[in-house]
């Protein structure tokens, strides 16, 4: 009888929500800055590092209330037989997870974005110094693009756009350092700037300094990987050693009640 009450009700919200007299998009502009004020203080960056000005952050943090009320619902739906402060309770636990979901999925994924940018920038870098070595750095930076990595080449396209634009600023350094906020990039994007500007005479002395901070770049991401994969090792080592400990307790167990039996 559960199961006809929950597919009833089902049925009865989306035709409601169909012909308009249930509109959630009302609910949440009527309720608004009671909502607001579940948003995360970093969400609205979070999703504009990841999708860019193409999406609108208000409009996912709607759909994620949106999502958390269905589940509100639908979980009350399920216990339709025993509402209770319990029931209450477990169903508001079962939306605020689903509600706090999206950001804890955006926000790892910004980390993970962070962590791979890190390590590939000093080798991005090593490549380009190589090309300031017969080219100014404007012209460097564009005959790099081609072999450079695609997470890159957004960034540097939007470098390159507003340098031939005219703008002789650190400005498009810092955009680029800005987009890409990871160890060091700003100190490198400064580097550069001042490798654009130096005199002929001077080239030799700051690409000097230029690729001395690369090679430390480059160490430290080798480090880093090589941490990364003993910590690894030894998790998996532990998984190994937990999961030979649970079977070998089992077999005792099984064993001793084998003989207890007999």
């Amino acid at each position: 009888m559960q199961i006809e009450i929950i597919i009833i009700a089902i049925i009865v919200f989306f035709i409601m929500s169909y012909t308009g007299r249930l509109d959630l998009n009302k609910l949440f502009a009527d309720n608004e800055m009671l909502f607001r004020r579940l948003k995360e203080d970093d969400w609205d960056f979070y999703v504009r590092a990841k999708y860019g000005d193409g999406v609108s952050p208000d409009i996912l943090f709607a759909k994620r209330i949106k999502n958390a009320f269905l589940i509100f619902i639908l979980i009350m739906l399920f216990m339709i037989k025993d509402i209770s402060a319990i029931s209450v309770v477990i169903s508001l636990i079962g939306a605020f997870a689903i509600f706090k979901w999206d950001y804890i999925s955006i926000k790892n994924y910004h980390k993970s974005h962070l962590h791979k940018i890190d390590s590939m920038l000093p080798y991005y870098l090593k490549s380009l110094e190589i090309l300031i070595q017969h080219y100014t750095v404007p012209v460097a930076i564009g005959k790099s693009m081609n072999d450079a990595p695609a997470i890159f080449k957004d960034g540097l396209q939007q470098m390159i756009n507003e340098i031939n634009a005219g703008n002789d600023t650190i400005e498009p350094y810092m955009d680029f350092a800005r987009n890409y906020p990871v160890r060091d990039s700003m100190r490198m994007m400064r580097l550069l700037y001042r490798l654009s500007l130096g005199r002929q005479e001077r080239k030799q002395e700051q690409l000097m300094t230029f690729s001395k901070t690369i090679s430390n770049l480059q160490q430290k991401a080798r480090e880093t990987r090589y941490k990364e994969r003993l910590e690894k090792m030894e998790s998996k080592t532990m998984q190994m050693l937990v999961t030979t400990g649970v079977g070998v307790m089992i077999l005792l167990v099984l064993a001793v009640l084998q003989m207890m039996n007999m």
